[in-house]
Formats: C-alpha cells, structure tokens, sequence
C-alpha cells in the first residue's frame, strides 16, 4: 500500500460524508415511494436521525459498516493496521455513541432502527418492509 501524504489523507477524509449517503438516499427514496413521510437529519432528536418517522416516533438511523465498527463491535478497529490504537479508540467510541443515542430516544418514546449501509445496499426491500411493519 502507498503511503500517503497529510495533505492527500486529509483530502480523502474530507470527502467522506456523514449525511446524504447513498444508501441513505436509497432508503429515503424507497420509503417515500411507499407513501411515507419523515423528517431528514433531524436535529430536534438525540443522534439527529438520519430518518425521522415523526408520526410513528421511529427513528432510522444507517450505520457505515466502517464507522459503526461492524462486525467487530466487541473489539473496533481490529481491521486496521496502522494506528490501531487511535482506531479502536474512536470507533468504540462511536458504538458506545450509538448506545447512549439508542437508549436517549427509547426514554423519549421512540423506536430505534438501524441499518448497515451494506444491508440497504444487499436487501433494500427487507428494510423497508421492516420500517413499514413498525410504521403502520
């Protein structure tokens, strides 16, 4: 692998988004053809959901497989070589994050769902008829 400079990271970082992704944008698109209506990072809420069912009180949230550490939720950052220690560190504290997140909207009356942009991505159908089952 190539070393990169400050510089070239730093671009690269810059690039990746929080809001908007595509599977995010998928997900939306599909639930807005179902006929449902919802409110977009909402800021109001814990967490700014991604999705905001505010009718039916779900909030949806589409986790990065990367970023959300998954598949390695008893030890993040295990998949990377270099820097792991600033790695683990941040990712456990993005599954401790979605914890408390989780557990703020469950006091307030929500219903929490999340999603792994690669299961949106593989099964697009399955996720929404899983909000649908809730939302109705």
């Amino acid at each position: 692998m190539e070393k990169l400079t400050a510089k070239q990271r730093s671009y690269i970082m810059s690039r990746v988004r929080s809001k908007d992704t595509k599977a995010e944008v998928l997900l939306r698109k599909a639930l807005w053809h179902c006929g449902l209506r919802y409110r977009k990072n909402c800021r109001k809420l814990p967490g700014t959901p991604d999705i905001a069912l505010t009718r039916q009180k779900i909030a949806v949230f589409v986790d990065g497989d990367f970023w959300h550490a998954r598949g390695h939720e008893e030890n993040p950052g295990e998949q990377i070589a270099t820097r792991q220690g600033y790695w683990q560190k941040k990712l456990s504290r993005n599954v401790e994050r979605d914890r408390e997140v989780n557990d703020a909207l469950t006091e307030q009356g929500w219903l929490v769902l999340r999603f792994w942009e690669s299961d949106i991505v593989r099964d697009l159908e399955g996720c929404v008829k899983e909000i649908l089952e809730y939302s109705r």
